[in-house]
């Protein structure tokens, strides 16, 4: 999500100074890769990259073809076989042992549903979209369709006339079809191996911090490096400050029954209780409770957890203990704050991933799944 963020950012700089850009991504893997489908990286004619294909391998050679895409303004596919064992050919031993397919599309910013611009709609709201995007490994060397389409609810945006219109009809169907848990990658072989990314956008994952205190400083500063959408809350108004959390994108300050009215919650949106103030957390956890969050944590000892979920009982609330982390964070250790918010940051990415954590190294099988 940083990563688009970042992309859209430098995209609106240049057109605002009339560079000329290309927008790189990764569209199919098969094997390894550093990277996987969805990755991007925005090539201005000048050759500054934002954005990332892989580890540093590719990018040289990726920003060199980028730039014959926006002299040429066609698209191209691009494909990067590194299970040949003389992978030097891209300046570096690469060691993946797959093969990546990267498609190159001009962006015209005339277009005002060019790729990059499909993207920004994408994340304006907070809602998981769809973005189709349609390319051809056999005919890699003709001119792509690319990225044209997304959905985002009821709304449509993306130019369909440049689709084939037997193609669009069965792209309708997987449209309508579309089940918004993970992205997918189909080959319709009747329809000359046409493959389409069929790419699920998520929001950033918003973060209900409440607590203002030092020890939660590190923890909004990692969200921020993560792309995290932070809600800072706290009753103490000499802590909760834009000055302490410049990151915040919202702070609010308040008693808890003043902030349980004004919690704005979706399906990618968790919370974190860390005010280390027992009464304020029980009155905000029951407004939690009825949010239907998938991830809840809690700061503290169990015996803390158990006396609020007591209290709870007592008030004839029930509390989804699936969701309830408490105490909060992945067993790596942490001792200062720093590295609790590592704890926790990183067991929040596993559960709104929908991953167990565990050492990669005990995997079996490639680290990114089919779908990722």
């Amino acid at each position: 999500m940083k990563e688009l963020q970042q992309i859209i950012k430098s995209y609106q700089q240049a057109k605002s100074e009339g560079r000329k850009v290309a927008l790189a991504t990764v569209v199919q893997v098969q094997g390894s890769s550093y990277r996987r489908p969805g990755a991007r990286m925005l090539v201005t004619e000048e050759g500054h990259l934002t954005g990332a294909i892989s580890g540093g391998c590719l990018e040289g050679d990726a920003l060199r073809k980028a730039q014959a895409v926006i002299f040429q303004q066609k698209s191209m596919l691009v494909t990067y076989d590194t299970t040949d064992e003389d992978d030097q050919k891209f300046g570096v031993g690469l060691g993946c042992n797959g093969i990546i397919y990267v498609l190159i599309e001009p962006i015209d910013f005339e277009n005002p549903e060019n790729p990059v611009e499909l993207i920004q709609e994408a994340l304006k709201d907070r809602m998981n979209c769809l973005l189709v995007t349609i390319f051809s490994i056999p005919k890699s060397k003709s001119e792509q369709v690319g990225t044209v389409y997304l959905k985002k609810g009821n709304q449509a945006f993306g130019l369909t006339s440049t689709i084939n219109p037997q193609l669009w009809l069965l792209l309708k169907h997987e449209i309508e079809g579309f089940t918004y848990s993970q992205s997918q990658i189909k080959t319709f072989s009747d329809l000359e191996h046409v493959s389409v990314f069929f790419e699920l956008i998520r929001p950033a994952i918003r973060i209900l911090l409440f607590g203002a205190g030092n020890d939660t400083i590190p923890l909004a500063k990692m969200a921020d490096l993560l792309g995290c959408e932070l809600v800072l809350i706290d009753g103490r108004k000499n802590l909760a400050t834009q000055a302490r959390f410049p990151n915040a994108k919202e702070i609010i300050q308040g008693s808890a029954e003043e902030v349980r009215k004004q919690l704005a919650t979706d399906s990618n949106t968790v919370a974190l209780l860390m005010t280390h103030n027992f009464e304020y957390e029980a009155i905000v956890l029951e407004e939690l409770v009825s949010r239907d969050l998938s991830y809840i944590g809690i700061l503290g000892p169990k015996k803390k957890t158990e006396k609020l979920i007591e209290r709870l009982d007592s008030k004839g609330i029930q509390v989804n203990l699936d969701s309830l982390f408490a105490p909060v964070g992945l067993e790596i250790g942490a001792e200062t704050s720093e590295e609790i918010a590592l704890s926790v940051l990183a067991e929040i990415k596993s559960v709104m991933n929908q991953k167990t954590p565990i050492f990669l190294r005990d995997k079996s099988g490639p680290i990114h799944e089919k779908g990722q």
